[in-house]
């Protein structure tokens, strides 16, 4: 009889263990699942009468089988969340914040708006944010700063205002940052600079004055830098190739940049596309462009240049 009791116990907590883990998991899938209702409310379908998505986001059907949702294995928590190219309209309900096992988030191509709400500090776990082609507007917040598993930063194409917050340079694994077609103002930050592992960088089209930063020349991992279409101005650095060995796209057409290209632009041995159209470069086309075996588009239109 002592034995029996014995064993009874042990079981009894193992037993209250795996009562309290199911327990845990259906609460996270419920925080899950009540973030996503929270923002299906909000949303709209601008071309779909039969608002399929909207209609497969049902509290009946299992998170983790809707459209666009992807859980992961081991927690069947919700890791990405897809719902690009849907003509969806709306705007991001705080609630999103809760989705705490979100890796990915891609609201790409649709017609959402307002801004983005502080609760989204909280997706530490997030590696890609792409917002782009959408109508979110305010200033883009300085909390990305705190996302340090950010790997991919777009908000091409919105309505953001206000200037470019210098925290993004405490977002180390950031990769891709696309800014660009936002109505955003102001220098950018030096910090930027700092992200060195930073392969693409595009703020084209925005009204971004003053300097390029010369820390931006030095971040050795960069592949495609675009600042088309803003008021910068300044020189080229001379050893503009020494710091951007992997440079395969400079797209700086469309600006107040001057100076003389420089001579050793030929030492970009990736460069495949150099644009510097519609500037005040002035001086003679370095010939060593034409030893860039790599080179495949080259504009230098519109400028004060001389040579051939």
């Amino acid at each position: 009889m002592v034995m029996e009791r014995a064993y009874t116990f042990p079981l009894l907590i193992l037993l209250a263990c795996c009562v309290t883990a199911s327990m845990a998991n259906n609460m996270n899938i419920s925080t899950d699942e009540s973030a996503l209702l929270a923002f299906k409310s909000r949303m709209i379908s601008t071309i779909d009468p039969a608002n399929i998505l909207i209609k497969n986001w049902s509290a009946s059907t299992p998170v983790c089988v809707w459209i666009g949702v992807t859980c992961g294995l081991r927690h069947q928590r919700v890791t990405a969340l897809d719902i690009s190219s849907m003509n969806l309209s709306g705007n991001i309900p705080s609630l999103l914040g809760n989705l705490s096992f979100l890796v990915s988030l891609n609201l790409s191509r649709n017609y959402f708006y307002g801004s983005l709400p502080r609760e989204l500090i909280q997706l530490r776990r997030l590696q890609i944010i792409n917002f782009r082609f959408n109508s979110f507007s305010g200033q883009i917040p300085s909390w990305f700063g705190f996302l340090h598993n950010l790997q991919i930063l777009n908000l091409r194409n919105n309505n953001f205002t206000g200037f470019i917050p210098p925290s993004l340079s405490n977002i180390s694994t950031l990769q891709t940052l696309d800014l660009s077609y936002n109505p955003i103002q102001g220098k950018i930050p030096e910090e930027i600079g700092n992200l060195h592992n930073l392969k693409t960088l595009y703020l084209q089209y925005n009204r971004l004055t003053g300097l390029i930063p010369l820390t931006i020349f030095n971040i050795s991992t960069l592949e495609h830098l675009g600042f088309t279409g803003n008021n910068l101005s300044g020189n080229l650095p001379v050893d503009i190739c020494h710091g951007l060995p992997r440079l395969k796209g400079l797209y700086l057409s469309s600006n107040e940049l001057d100076g003389e290209i420089p001579s050793n632009i030929s030492e970009c041995s990736q460069l495949q596309h150099l644009s510097l159209s519609v500037n005040k470069f002035r001086g003679s086309i370095p010939s060593e462009i034409g030893s860039i075996r790599t080179l495949q588009i080259l504009y230098l239109d519109s400028n004060d240049l001389s040579g051939s």
